[in-house]
């Protein structure tokens, strides 16, 4: 069905299934459904074009920790990239390439976003509010990803400062850094990789540190012309290659399990930061005082170098208030600068999603979150949420390729939708002891991980103490609970006789 012919189907018309958002999850939700001969479903994207975090992120080096050989779809490899370690720009274009190869371009409404989205019980059916109007679906799955809207903490007198001030997220390619003094807020996966990018750059550079993280050197390697030919030529190359660093991050995810065997890696990375910062004072600042994996393990050549420039001051300490122009730092310290750049992250305790999604008992996601943790089963279907499947949601992160974890969970949702097809189903929800069981025995297992017993205070853990985005075992484990979709574990209501005939 094509984007013209979409736009003429009557107010009336009920899709089998509605995809919101063109990101990585939803354009391989798309790329599935068509293959399962699915063509009565429909995909939005509010934005103007596909790649979700990688279409929104584009400040300077930015690009991925995951080798690209794994970071992307094992139906789809490619033979194009520059370095072992992709950047922004081709991924972006590795993924608008393949909406394109695999015909999902064309069926999706840009410029489309989701309002509100609303379960019809009287009907059993999804009432979606978007820009081009509303449509009713009988399933629908949000693939709006965990890495979307960009949090700046509410501090006292942002409101009064006169510089330029923007969310890594959102970076002003039109303002020039050049001899600027700037304030980077943040050391966390994205301010690693820009501040050696602006840092030659800006007169004075100011790193506010929180909590110093753990870098490590990244194995990063420029893939010239030749060994893109043999990589196009011989398939199983980089078959074996995505195998490796499977199995690498296999090891990683181990370890992240069991954190005494991190330990000798964790005295070695201490080792090695004495031969790369030699002043005694800015080493001790950058030395992560918690367990390595507690928060996520950073990868790069160039930070450290970058903190030790001239112009380069660490402030080992939380920005607590500004004033007029001057950014005050929690020991004092203050600072006239001209422009303040956030690399504080993203809104990942709480599905950004739930701001806009009502249940079955007529209660918005985002409310039933203020005071209580976000559950699900095996990330993918939430309480009292009929017919609803979400991707990359609570629980399911390990130590991988968001690409690998987004299609592991999209075998699961795409069987369950082929069931609830095949099987007329009219409603289907996660019965309540099952989720009960799979989040009691998730968090208690999760209890010995280095996420929970590592002496940090990361997003894997929410307001409440509690870790709703880690899985406690390995990828294997997921990928087995994720291989079948039980009806089992669901609570059913089929189609009336009268209704299956007419269908």
């Amino acid at each position: 069905m094509t984007a013209t012919k979409q736009a003429k189907v009557s107010a009336n018309h009920i899709y089998d299934s509605f995809i919101i958002g063109a990101g990585i999850s939803g354009i391989a939700a798309a790329i599935k459904l068509k293959e399962e001969g699915y063509h009565n479903f429909k995909i939005i994207e509010q934005a103007s074009r596909v790649g979700g975090t990688w279409r929104e992120n584009t400040y300077p080096g930015c690009g991925c920790d995951v080798p690209s050989s794994l970071y992307s779809y094992s139906f789809a490899p490619s033979s194009k990239w520059s370095h072992l370690f992709a950047r922004q720009p081709e991924i972006l274009s590795y993924l608008e390439g393949v909406s394109d190869q695999f015909g999902i371009t064309p069926l999706i409404e840009f410029g489309n976003a989701l309002h509100n989205a609303q379960w019809d019980e009287s009907r059993h059916l999804w009432i979606l509010d978007t820009n081009s109007g509303q449509s009713l679906a009988r399933t629908v799955v949000f693939a709006t990803g965990p890495i979307s809207e960009p949090v700046i903490p509410a501090l006292p007198g942002t409101e009064g400062f006169t510089g330029e001030m923007f969310h890594s997220s959102k970076w002003n390619h039109d303002y020039d850094l050049a001899g600027k003094r700037v304030a980077v807020i943040g050391t966390g996966a994205s301010a690693i990789q820009f501040i050696p990018q602006i840092q030659p750059k800006v007169k004075e550079l100011l790193v506010f540190q929180r909590t110093a993280p753990w870098v490590l050197p990244k194995p990063d390697m420029l893939l010239g012309t030749t060994s893109k030919r043999v990589i196009e030529k011989l398939p199983a190359i980089q078959r074996g290659w995505r195998k490796t660093v499977a199995n690498s991050l296999n090891v990683i995810n181990f370890g992240l399990r069991n954190p005494n065997i991190l330990k000798p890696i964790s005295n070695a990375a201490k080792q090695l930061l004495k031969l790369q910062i030699k002043d005694k004072a800015l080493r001790d600042a950058v030395t992560p005082n918690f367990t390595l994996g507690c928060k996520r393990i950073l990868f790069a050549n160039n930070y450290y170098p970058a903190l030790q420039a001239d112009n380069t001051h660490l402030i080992p300490h939380g920005l607590i208030e500004v004033d007029g122009n001057t950014v005050v730092a929690a020991n004092g310290e203050r600072h006239e600068v001209d422009v303040i750049i956030w690399g504080t992250g993203f809104e990942v305790s709480h599905p950004p999603i739930g701001k806009k999604v009502i249940n079955a008992d007529g209660d918005r996601l985002s409310d039933l979150w203020k005071d209580s943790s976000p559950e699900a089963y095996l990330g993918a279907t939430l309480a009292n949420m009929p017919n609803a499947f979400l991707v990359l949601g609570p629980n399911v992160l390990v130590y991988d390729s968001f690409i690998g974890l987004a299609e592991a969970q999209l075998g699961y949702i795409v069987d369950g939708l082929k069931k609830i097809k095949s099987h007329s189903i009219s409603k289907l929800t996660i019965r309540t002891d099952v989720l009960q069981k799979h989040n009691d025995k998730v968090q208690q297992h999760l209890k010995t991980t280095v996420f929970n017993s590592g002496g940090c205070k990361s997003y894997y853990l929410d307001k409440n103490g509690r870790n709703f985005a880690a899985w406690p075992w390995s990828l294997a484990a997921l990928k087995k609970h994720l291989s079948y979709f039980k009806l089992s574990d669901y609570d059913l209501i089929y189609e009336a006789k009268e209704k299956r005939s007419a269908a």
